[in-house]
Order: structure tokens, then sequence, then C-alpha cells
């Protein structure tokens, strides 16, 4: 009975410093996701594919307007509607006031970061692009800056964070697409260390 009773009281203060702490260890789950690195002066910004609301392109649009990089290579795949992710995401940046000749649109096929990767870094190359800026969301920094670094040794990438609407390391929890996102990132990078 003195054994149950123990188990009882340690499982309650278990819970308690659970609930007592929760900000910092959820904070701790969402941060972790994330590597943002200054920008640097690039040879390139690369725009990677997946952000339906905008801030990817325009985050990448400032960086060219800020002399930072050149040009930004606008990556996007097919399927939506009917036209390439990369056609729509310069066209919104248009129409925010950036000039088209900002971007360099880049239609692929990839359905993944790491097939987008193996048609982007070949791209990059025959472009003589070595130093480059990739803006990607902030949940996407440290998995998609792992990808690219694995698969090009010789090229320096730097990740830049693009703000996400309902993502932030200390908000994630509060708001039901954040937390999708928390999950469905964690799933893929969890995958990702298994090279699946």
């Amino acid at each position: 009975m003195i054994r149950r009773f123990r188990w009882y009281l340690f499982a309650a203060v278990v819970i308690v410093l659970l609930l007592v702490t929760h900000s910092y260890w959820l904070s701790a789950l969402g941060g972790y996701l994330i590597h943002d690195e200054t920008p640097t002066q690039a040879d390139m910004v690369v725009v990677l594919a997946g952000d339906y609301l905008g801030n990817r392109i325009l985050t990448a649009a400032d960086l060219v307007r800020r002399g930072l990089a050149p040009k930004a290579l606008v990556s996007g795949p097919g399927n939506v509607y009917g036209q390439y992710e990369s056609d729509l995401a310069i066209a919104f940046a248009v129409r925010q006031g950036f000039p088209e000749s900002y971007f360099v649109p880049f239609p692929n096929d990839s359905t993944s970061t790491a097939a987008e990767a193996d048609a982007v870094i070949p791209e990059l190359r025959k472009l003589r692009a070595h130093r480059i800026d990739i803006v990607t969301s902030n949940f996407h920094t440290r998995r998609a800056g792992n990808i690219y670094r694995a698969r090009a040794h010789d090229l320096d990438f730097h990740m830049i964070a693009a703000p996400d609407t309902y993502f932030s390391r200390d908000g994630w929890w509060k708001n039901r697409e954040g937390r999708k996102t928390l999950l469905t990132e964690w799933e893929k990078t969890v995958a990702t260390w298994f090279g699946i």
C-alpha cells in the first residue's frame, strides 16, 4: 500500500511540474525546429516551396531589395490549380510592390524537401552560386538546412527564417494550425534522422 501511495505521489509531482513548466518545454520543442541565421551577402537567395501565404517570397524579396543578393531563385512545384507555385509566388510579390526582375522562377516537380534540394542544387551550380541564403518558414529551417548541407558540402548555405502566421517558438501550442505544424515537422524531422 505504501509503495502504491509513493507511486501516486511521484506521478502527481511529475504532473504538477509539467504543468508549471509547460511553456518552457513546449517552447523548447518548437525552438529546436528553428535554425535562423543572420542573412549574409550571397550569390543567390533561394525561396523554398510550400508557403501559400507569401511570407517566404516577401522575406526573400526584402533580402534582394536590401542588396544582400542580386536575385531570388523561386522554387515551385506544379499542380497548384494548374500552375507552378513559383509563378504564383512571384506574381504575389509583384502585387506587393517588388519588381519582377528580382526573381528567377524555377518550376520543378518536387514533392518533398529532399527532392526539391536534388532539383535546386544542380541549378545553383549551373548559375555559379556558391554562397546561398535559403528562405523558408521558421519551423522548416533546421531540417531543410540539414538536407541541403548534406547534399552539397561545397556550397555555403545560410538558413533565413520567414515568419509563419501560425507557428512561433513561444506560442505554437495556442492554435490548431501551430499544433499541426509542430507535429508534422517533428514527424518529418525524425523520419529524416532515419533516412526515410
